[in-house]
């Protein structure tokens, strides 16, 4: 029985990790907060319980109910997408109009710029239906097939979640001595711009 529920259980990580690890708008703003170390804790905890919670819905079969509103769904993704399209236009704002000094602004600003951040990962994670999709109805679907060991499985797709967002949050940090160019942050803000605006364009075409 350990063994099933060892094997359930890695068999959700390996799933949950290969959904979250592609290039998406919620990674490139992690990894964007996780280069100027601000709110890295409060964005990774966002991301990490948001899916926590979608992937326990999922596998308690809330899907059904999902599926049964498909409006709702095309609703999110129209917020979602123009949410994310106003994003990317910030962040291609700060390519063509850099702020004075900005290269690595490591503190943030105090408690405004967190607020505005966890609004923004809040934003991003609940706006976007992909995220219902793949959280709540293919792992929920994919979990169901474990018959009783589908909590397992939904453990193990947490615990991928919790990892991989850990890990790029806190592993961008590897790259503050190239972002202490002011060049280096106008590359990485085109990247989240080019990301966001795609990613938004797409949800709001599929609505």
């Amino acid at each position: 029985m350990t063994h099933g529920i060892i094997t359930a259980a890695l068999a959700g990580f390996g799933t949950g990790l290969s959904l979250i690890v592609a290039i998406g708008a919620q990674n490139a703003f992690v990894l964007r907060q996780g280069a100027r170390r601000h709110a890295v804790l409060a964005v990774v905890a966002i991301c990490a319980v948001s899916d926590a919670v979608l992937i326990a819905l999922g596998v308690a079969g809330v899907g059904a109910f999902v599926t049964a509103w498909p409006a709702a769904l095309t609703a999110v993704g129209i917020a979602g997408g123009g949410f994310l399209i106003c994003y990317g236009v910030l962040a291609a704002r700060r390519v063509l109009r850099p702020a004075p000094g900005a290269a690595l602004t490591s503190e943030g600003s105090a408690a405004s710029g967190r607020r505005a951040a966890v609004l923004t990962c809040l934003a991003m994670t609940w706006l976007n239906p992909h995220v219902y999709l793949d959280t709540v109805l293919l792992l929920g679907s994919l979990a169901a097939d474990r018959g009783d060991l589908r909590w397992a499985f939904g453990i193990g797709a947490g615990l991928a979640s919790l990892t991989w967002f850990s890990t790029l949050g806190y592993g961008a940090r590897l790259l503050s001595g190239l972002l202490s160019r002011p060049s280096a942050w106008r590359v990485l803000d085109g990247l989240v711009a080019a990301t966001m605006v795609t990613m938004g364009g797409l949800l709001l075409a599929r609505a």
